[in-house]
């Protein structure tokens, strides 16, 4: 991994208002190290109160935010970034994604205008979302900055190995979001039974697994107690035979379907 992304990050899709703010900073305070946000979520302000609320100092908290697929012209991108620091309440973000190549992605003129973005000093890192093995090989080809990560869904029933695995060898961080998916661990037999193994829960048992890995760093939502039962899923150890479990889940199973997306 090029960059160290702190494991687990937190994810706040579906937050809004207060109970955003509140949330983010209960996950601050419980441990989290990395806040993952966009413009597309419309919860920027909100996440932006949590840090300045939260008795955790800035520089300890890896920031991340996506640019929303109509705002990928160039000069979407620069004055929606500019708009994003404002929301965020801060002068720079961590990592700033390209949210999803489709809309007004143009690779040979979105890829330069993040290039410029990180050259002014708003954001340290340039990342990738939902992009497959050739988006990569291509935006990697067009891009001055490293990518030091692609965000895409992970989870026990969608694996993304081979993706994974041209990541890992180009030394891209691959960014887990529907970790658990959509809560639906909690279901899944296999787990129910590592997890009754380990007086544990499902959810916690998919925590370890992915806190066991160096290439992957999953980013899961959660409200309430579950902030600190996924972060406490991270101590757990599991065994050789539990890691083949879970990684025998794998079907291909995708929960978020691009054809739906909210900006069509």
């Amino acid at each position: 991994m090029r960059v160290p992304i702190p494991q687990p990050g937190f994810g706040t899709v579906g937050h809004e208002g207060e109970s955003c703010t509140e949330t983010v900073v209960r996950a601050l305070e419980a441990g989290y190290r990395h806040v993952d946000t966009a413009q597309m979520y419309d919860n920027e302000t909100a996440v932006g109160r949590a840090l300045e609320r939260a008795d955790v100092p800035r520089e300890e908290i890896f920031l991340a935010t996506k640019v929303h697929p109509q705002n990928l012209a160039p000069e979407g991108v620069l004055e929606t970034t500019e708009a994003s620091l404002e929301r965020l309440g801060v002068d720079a973000v961590d990592l700033l994604y390209v949210h999803w190549p489709t809309h007004a992605y143009e690779p040979t003129e979105t890829l330069p205008a993040f290039d410029e973005v990180r050259e002014r000093g708003l954001t340290r890192h340039v990342g990738v979302s939902n992009f497959t093995r050739e988006l990569l090989e291509q935006a990697d080809e067009i891009l001055e900055s490293p990518i030091v990560a692609n965000q895409v869904e992970v989870h026990p029933r969608l694996q993304q190995r081979d993706l994974i695995s041209y990541a890992r060898d180009h030394d891209v961080a691959t960014v887990a979001y529907c970790p658990l998916m959509k809560g639906d661990v909690t279901d899944v037999p296999e787990l129910q039974a590592i997890a009754a193994a380990h007086d544990a829960t499902p959810a916690q048992v998919t925590m370890a697994w992915f806190a066991g890995r160096e290439d992957v760093v999953a980013i899961p939502k959660a409200t309430g107690e579950h902030v600190e039962e996924n972060l406490a899923g991270c101590d757990l150890e599991l065994s050789a035979d539990d890691l083949e479990r879970i990684d025998s889940l794998e079907r291909g199973e995708r929960l978020v379907d691009p054809d739906e997306a909210p900006w069509n």
